[in-house]
């Protein structure tokens, strides 16, 4: 029988005096309370309660063990308080794993959250591979590229797509390609790391179909290629959102717009559903937001 539960009952009983009155403050039955009170005695081999027709009280054992009792119990409540606190409330080191192209648009949303929970500080790794949450001590990672079937949580926060863009001045020297197959002569700088290096994906009126292509740049940051772009120094194939403000401002120009219509999921990624920690829950939903409420350039549509 639980002991925490039989030592609960017997304080109950002391403190009211009768076995009823302590059942009705439980809201279970008055056989239940003699039960475990019975079973505490058993097990310790002695009296702890003088029971008669009219009254009950402790024996002298019995006083003793009702301190230590209500000691115990009181030092449960706390522990429980104090976990309760710790999910009620933000609090914490929050250990993120982004995708490569994420610290752009997530820095902001970071900035706000931490301005609002003073408590949680934010450790960010960045891979350009998925990495194991567990093993690496992770709370939470967020992707742009879908993971293989797991048991692991995945929630969508928002869409994207990918734009191959260039500066104007590269386009005056080398001229504009209408179609993907005359991307083989011009100078594609390239991300190093799957699921992109060396081959550009296409759909849209053309077709599903993958072109491999060559450059005289290749890295696996997307801050490097969006720069070396927008220098003229040739044609990047990155996520819309990693260069919305050079598109906005012209300085660089979405080409082959008509054959890049697959649209893709930035996805926050948790070991488990159940007991998810304030810091994690109330992140993802602050991130959900802002990136719902982002104003993303898409080259497909016109704003």
């Amino acid at each position: 029988m639980d002991r925490i539960a039989s030592m609960t009952a017997f304080v109950k009983v002391a403190e009211n005096s009768g076995f009823s009155a302590a059942a009705r403050q439980l809201n279970i039955s008055t056989s239940m309370v003699t039960t475990h009170v019975n079973a505490l005695e058993d097990r310790l081999g002695v009296r702890l309660l003088n029971r008669t027709t009219r009254k009950v009280s402790l024996t002298e054992v019995g006083q003793a063990y009702y301190g230590r009792c209500v000691h115990i119990l009181s030092d449960i409540d706390d522990a429980d308080q104090i976990v309760e606190a710790q999910q009620s409330k933000p609090r914490g080191v929050l250990r993120l794993n982004v995708a490569s192209a994420i610290p752009s648009i997530l820095g902001p949303s970071v900035a706000e959250y931490v301005a609002l929970y003073p408590d949680v500080s934010v450790r960010i790794i960045a891979t350009s591979r998925m990495v194991d949450l567990v093993e690496k001590g992770f709370d939470l990672a967020i992707r742009i590229v879908p993971i293989p079937d797991s048991a692991l949580i995945v929630r969508h926060l928002a869409s994207y797509r990918f734009v191959i863009c260039g500066a104007p001045s590269y386009f005056a020297r080398r001229g504009e390609p209408r179609d993907p197959s005359e991307l083989i002569h011009h100078n594609c700088m390239m991300f190093s790391d799957p699921p992109w290096a060396n081959e550009w994906h296409f759909g849209g009126s053309g077709g599903d179909r993958s072109i491999a292509l060559s450059g005289n740049l290749q890295t696996n940051t997307g801050e490097t290629l969006r720069i070396a772009a927008a220098h003229g120094q040739g044609l990047i194939y990155v996520p819309t959102f990693m260069v919305a403000d050079e598109l906005k401002s012209g300085r660089l120009v979405p080409i082959l717009t008509k054959f890049l219509s697959a649209e893709l999921s930035i996805d926050a990624i948790y070991p488990h559903r159940r007991h998810l920690s304030p810091k994690v829950r109330s992140f993802i939903d602050f991130v959900a937001k802002n990136f719902h409420d982002a104003k993303w350039t898409d080259p497909n549509e016109p704003e």
